[in-house]
């Protein structure tokens, strides 16, 4: 059975998408611990993040570079964080939050509850911010 991210790169499960090529797609997290906080996917289903041929993994962190620039000309932050989990959805991929403190990505955290019109704001601010 495909996984939900397999299915929102599919077009399945709408998504608050920022940036996608042929093989990768970034997107808001619905559940975020902060404004502005995206996961970066490759469309080809892996579960594990270090299973990804040698290639595709280097350009997955090309294209998570990308993203996390433009979400840094948008969000105000010290920097964008990363976090490569891979224990809650069984697709790999990045979280790119944008941090001030170390502790803005623990995700024991209580997530931030967003408006759709406050994610589709986000999402266009950072999609017209990035540079494929």
């Amino acid at each position: 059975m495909p996984s939900l991210f397999t299915k929102i790169a599919k077009g399945e499960i709408p998504a608050y998408k920022l940036a996608e090529d042929a093989d990768f797609l970034a997107f808001l997290d619905i559940n975020p611990l902060a404004e502005g906080h995206t996961l970066v996917i490759p469309k080809k289903e892996t579960d594990y993040i270090f299973d990804i041929g040698d290639h595709e993994y280097m350009a997955l962190w090309k294209f998570a570079k990308k993203v996390a620039l433009g979400i840094q000309k948008v969000i105000p932050c010290e920097k964008v964080g990363v976090a490569v989990i891979g224990l809650e959805v069984a697709h790999a991929h990045i979280h790119l939050v944008p941090i001030n403190t170390i502790y803005d990505i623990d995700f024991k955290k209580p997530k931030l509850q967003l408006p759709a019109e406050k994610f589709q704001q986000i999402a266009r601010d950072i999609s017209n911010a990035i540079v494929l």
